[in-house]
């Protein structure tokens, strides 16, 4: 691709930097007249916390060049004499964008055919959060803060390329939060930029004080218990969606990110499943599958056995269980509702005490708990089996979100497999596939690529609950436009 050479008309420069940035909120762009006699047309261009303009080299060189008459300021530009010993010098305006996009300040000069990049202390890596609800083995430390200009400079620094918009709106007639809605041009549908931003304008609320509430406003079905939006508090996460053509609604005062449009699919993922080898990639994925499915039909299938069909079991495990229940005053529902609540309570207790205690009371809680009841005869020792595994694969969920809705639709289950047996089993999931496969977000299908996977030529289904090896995922899900679905090809 040919390049733009910059010329020494400022005027020109500025429009070619505003073409490709435009769009992006989140760069700042100021004209400035230096010189002794303020006759020094120039232009300064920066991502917004990655330059300190208060005390920085930036400053010092500003300051050095109001003291100069113009052919001064020229000779010093030509000459490399601006007093910083690591400033580049630029001479297309591609080169200028990629400069700019490493976190630094590009400095256009009337009169000077060259852009000028100005070291400062770039992208910035203070005050940078862990991210504690998603922990992965391999990759990226770096959480979201609480600023959303910082949050969408992590992302930047992820994927330094000017197709990276940034699109800065206000919601809340009080509080005027600072929302900004980060995605890839060319890659994302602009119909879908179009919807997020209807759904942003289509309501007016006092305040705005977190992402969730954003959330909330927009969803489609609200009474669904799954989220239509994933979130996020990883940078990383966040760039590889943007890529994949979805969009990232940031909201000031807020760690969590919201990626849209999402799928089943993509709440079961986590970032490291591309850092790993396929192998240990797809056997977590499995696991995951496994888990969401246990986490929330396990107390009723065990009630479902128990209470109606107990002929399915080996003669000596049934014995087995008989013996485990001698002396329990309660019916086998009682004894779930019991220990299921009890831990419940504990998780709950445990997220609002401080970190290490919290951790504390959620597990020796739950041993204290269930061997106490045991020995009451309160509960048999199986239903603190059955309770205990079910929230452990709640806990592999990696979305709390997400496994939020397993742990309400437990209780779905849990009631009308008392009631109908294996029948009722049979009836709460083909309920949850109904919901499910009429569920949408922002337009794609929730089962995604379950369903409709003719759309993308079956190619999504590599990606799905086994993930083949990298080489093969060389198309961007359904998300991405059509056009740009290739991601990966071999040069030459």
């Amino acid at each position: 691709m040919e390049k733009t050479k910059i010329s020494e008309r400022l005027d020109e420069n500025i429009a070619h930097m505003e073409e490709l940035f435009h769009t992006c909120d989140d760069i700042k762009k100021k004209r400035m007249n230096l010189g002794k006699n303020r006759d020094v047309a120039c232009y300064l261009t920066f991502i917004e916390v990655s330059v300190d303009m208060g005390n920085s080299a930036l400053l010092e060189v500003l300051k050095y060049l109001r003291g100069l008459e113009r052919e001064e300021i020229l000779r010093v530009l030509e000459q490399n004499a601006l007093g910083t010993s690591d400033a580049t010098y630029f001479t297309t305006i591609e080169e200028a964008g990629d400069g700019l996009l490493t976190g630094e300040a590009i400095f256009f000069v009337d009169g000077f055919a060259k852009a000028v990049k100005i070291p400062d202390d770039g992208y910035p890596n203070m005050g940078i959060n862990e991210a504690d609800s998603e922990k992965v083995v391999r990759g990226s430390n770096e959480g979201f803060g609480d600023s959303v200009k910082q949050n969408a400079a992590l992302i930047r620094k992820r994927i330094r390329s000017p197709q990276v918009k940034v699109k800065e709106k206000k919601a809340g007639v009080r509080s005027n939060t600072n929302v900004y809605l980060v995605y890839m041009e060319g890659i994302v549908y602009p119909e879908l930029v179009a919807k997020i931003e209807e759904q942003l304008d289509g309501f007016e609320i006092d305040g705005v004080l977190d992402s969730g509430v954003i959330e909330q406003l927009s969803e489609e079905k609200w009474y669904s218990p799954f989220p239509q939006f994933q979130t996020t508090e990883r940078p990383d996460r966040a760039a590889m969606s943007i890529l994949d053509g979805r969009v990232v609604v940031l909201s000031d005062n807020s760690p969590i990110a919201l990626i849209l449009p999402t799928d089943y699919n993509s709440f079961i993922q986590t970032s490291d499943d591309y850092y790993n080898r396929f192998e240990i990639a797809s056997l977590g994925r499995f696991l995951r599958y496994i888990a969401s499915f246990f986490a929330m039909t396990l107390p009723g299938l065990y009630l479902a056995v128990m209470d109606f069909h107990t002929q399915i079991l080996p003669t000596t495990l049934l014995l087995s269980f008989a013996a485990a229940r001698q002396g329990v005053p309660f019916p086998s529902i009682v004894e779930v509702l019991l220990m299921e609540l009890s831990f419940e309570l504990l998780r709950e207790a445990g997220v609002r005490l401080p970190g290490a205690m919290g951790n504390t009371i959620g597990i020796v809680g739950g041993l204290i708990i269930g061997q106490a009841a045991v020995e009451a005869n309160l509960v048999s020792p199986i239903v603190v089996i059955v309770v205990a595994f079910t929230a452990l694969c709640s806990f592999a969920i990696p979305n709390e979100e997400f496994a939020t809705a397993f742990r309400i639709l437990k209780f779905f289950f849990i009631f009308l497999c008392a009631w109908l047996g294996f029948f009722g089993f049979l009836l709460c999931i083909l309920t949850v596939l109904i919901h499910l496969a009429h569920l949408k977000s922002f337009g794609i299908p929730y089962l995604m690529p379950v369903v409709g996977a003719d759309l993308t030529g079956y190619h999504d289904e590599r990606d799905s609950m086994l993930r083949l090896p990298l080489i093969y995922l060389n198309r961007r899900p359904i998300f991405a436009h059509v056009k740009e679905r290739i991601k990966l090809k071999r040069k030459g």
